[in-house]
């Protein structure tokens, strides 16, 4: 017999009009916009389309709101985009000519591109990326022809290449409005690892800017906003090197890169201390969870990611609204918002084996196999197609999704009547002691982005239930239905947990750190990527070598006197030599321990000390030792999900 529970017509009322709607031009528009005010004309906003004519040879075409085959370029411009972005690598081939992929994004692409832009008035951000092919804060590689020069040597070749593609651009009558000078520069550019030199290469970049472009804004572009020291760090450095740069420009994914406060916060720091205006250089967010082109997306339901909004077409364009306020009236310098890749759709293939036949003689997914001949370690393992397809402005035919018109509408607004637009997702962890108790009301997410309660029916059989009981620790997806949608409940079955604050969630209550080499960073981060489990986790980090040594431990004195066992993990990168393990005392005598090991991102290991005897009446201490060399410098690591259980 399933268990229902019980629906009102409450729900129904929710899915009607709520208030009146909009006068004027926008109201045509089934989009909910709220105005975002002190929007001057000039705010950019622009689009990343460097895939653009690799798609369009692999067969793409796009069209306008009324149907009709239209150039990308034109459609774009209607919309109210007035700057399009394209990436510029300097060789993405191999020995053969045989693209790397991504766009095969030369100078002659962004030339192409760049005439286009010009023609339905709209300006070009040039973002130089100084390698033959991507380039992030992980990996900024050296051009094959730079490979091997000094560091004087290097910074005439970034000065004369950058001068030299200005120029194509200039003679070919294309408007550049902004040229970046490397892409997303945290603590690496161009194969160089220290400020000292990374700043020679800025140096030489604007100043073949200036030269050429004198009107054009130079802009620096960093990652990981979050972490709100390194970019205050970031911006010293510049002032301290003399780095002559107009804009401080950052990427913001909201999947990863925190609140909008924070980003507001630190950019509004860097704004008024060093007299530079701001601005988010990359963004998206999917309108949908699924894929669409047979190659697995950065993004997608379920997984480690923060999910502010609805992965639906107004929760994409409620996303990008609230960035553009954001920028706008949460910063004194905020000038522009630009949109990662907003047209990279499926290349409309049958197959992954068709498209990848595309993917390869155009480049038009995000690597080829050829690309192995350069990063043979990443791309050359990875390659496939667009893993972004889902955060288009494009359906997968390349007609325009409604929230395209988001850019024109928050010049003006268009508040029509509300309705519900999604069901937010339901996370349960249950004790497998435990009864399972379902929440009788899940929340409706509207088309402003307000959340309003309504009654939910779960499609879960006492059989079920009792299934789920029985399997021990696992995770279960649970559906139901309200509002005429279908409702999602995560269900974490776990076994209970004599420790407080066992995955760091209330802040490490109850946790210590002890410090014993005087690392930079012992605190608990709230960052869902990073967790194990929920949102947060204990965090580490420090930058000189041999420096991160340390206990994180919580003791206990209630346990029942009998069996029991203990469990943390941990990940991390750039660890070097390791002495890591999880380890039990009882009235302070160390009776267990288990060694434990950092091997690279998202590789949680986990320490298990399978079997200890408490006594009745003794003090419990359960923890982690962590001492790391570093491999070169410092190490970072993250640790979550402790766990003290019984043994039956």
């Amino acid at each position: 017999m399933k268990r229902r529970l019980t629906a009102l017509l409450l729900a129904l009322a929710l899915l009607g009009g709520l208030m009146p709607s909009a006068m004027g031009e926008t109201e045509e528009s089934s989009l909910y916009v709220k105005k975002v005010e002190n929007l001057l004309e000039d705010f950019i906003f622009g689009m990343d389309v460097s895939s653009v004519i690799a798609e369009e040879q692999s067969g793409v075409k796009y069209y306008d709101f009324d149907g009709n085959e239209a150039d990308l370029l034109r459609v774009l411009a209607e919309n109210g985009i007035n700057y399009i972005r394209v990436r510029v690598w300097n060789h993405p081939y191999d020995a053969q000519g045989h693209g790397y992929g991504g766009g095969n994004c030369d100078i002659d692409k962004a030339v192409e591109i760049g005439k286009r832009a010009a023609k339905y008035g709209m300006k070009l951000l040039v973002d130089f990326h100084y390698s033959d092919f991507w380039a992030d804060p992980s990996k900024q590689m050296v051009p094959l022809a730079w490979k091997g020069m000094e560091i004087e040597e290097k910074t005439e070749a970034v000065y004369q290449f950058t001068k030299e593609c200005l120029e194509k651009l200039r003679d070919s009558g294309v408007d550049v409005g902004m040229v970046q000078v490397g892409n997303e520069t945290n603590n690496l550019l161009c194969g160089e690892k220290i400020w000292f030199n990374i700043q020679y290469l800025m140096q030489a970049g604007a100043r073949a800017t200036r030269e050429v472009y004198p009107e054009a804004l130079v802009a620096l572009h960093f990652a990981n906003p979050e972490k709100a020291d390194s970019y205050l760090t970031y911006a010293s450095k510049m002032a301290y090197y003399q780095v002559d740069y107009d804009v401080f420009g950052t990427s913001y994914y909201p999947y990863w890169h925190g609140t909008l406060e924070n980003l507001s916060g630190v950019l509004t720091q860097i704004a008024e201390k060093y007299g530079k205006k701001v601005m988010v250089l990359e963004t998206s967010y999917a309108y949908t969870g699924a894929d669409t082109d047979f190659f697995g997306n950065t993004i997608g339901d379920g997984g480690a990611i923060t999910k502010d909004y609805p992965f639906t077409v107004q929760g994409q364009a409620n996303c990008i609204r609230s960035i553009t306020d954001a920028v706008v009236n949460g910063t004194p310098a905020g000038i522009g918002v630009v949109y990662w890749e907003g047209a990279w759709i499926t290349v409309g293939g049958e197959s992954w084996e068709e498209n990848h036949a595309l993917w390869e003689q155009y480049g038009s997914g995000w690597a080829t196999s050829y690309a192995r001949s350069y990063d043979p370690n990443d791309a050359g393992k990875y390659y496939g197609g667009s893993a972004v397809d889902n955060q288009a402005f494009f359906d997968p035919q390349g007609h325009p999704l409604e929230s395209l018109k988001v850019f024109q509408l928050m010049r003006e607004g268009n508040e029509i009547a509300l309705a519900a637009d999604a069901l937010e997702d339901v996370n349960l962890i249950c004790d497998l002691n435990a009864p399972l108790v379902l929440p009788e009301t899940v929340n409706a997410v509207m088309t402003d982005d307000s959340k309003q309660e309504i009654p939910v029916v779960w499609d879960l059989t006492d059989e079920q239930n009792e299934q789920m009981h029985a399997n021990g620790v696992n995770q279960y997806v649970i559906t139901g239905q309200a509002g005429g949608m279908e409702a999602t409940c995560y269900v974490s079955m776990v076994e209970y947990n004599y420790l407080r604050d066992y995955s760091f969630e209330e802040g490490g209550e109850g946790w210590v750190f002890t410090d014993l080499k005087k690392a930079n960073e012992l605190y608990i981060e709230d960052k869902k990527t990073d967790s194990l489990t929920g949102t947060k986790h204990a965090h580490f980090w420090s930058a000189a070598r041999d420096s991160v040594e340390f206990t994180l431990e919580q003791s206990v004195e209630t346990l029942p006197e009998g069996k029991y066992k203990f469990a943390v993990s941990i990940m991390g990168g750039d660890a070097g030599d390791t002495d890591i393990y999880a380890y039990v005392k009882v009235d302070g005598e160390t009776v267990g321990t288990a060694p434990m090991k950092i091997t690279s991102y998202g590789n949680w290991d986990t320490g298990l000390v399978p079997e200890f005897f408490c006594p009745a009446g003794s003090e419990v201490t359960v923890g982690i030792y962590v001492k790391c060399q570093g491999a070169g410098n410092g190490a970072w690591g993250k640790i979550d999900d402790a766990l003290l259980n019984s043994v039956r």
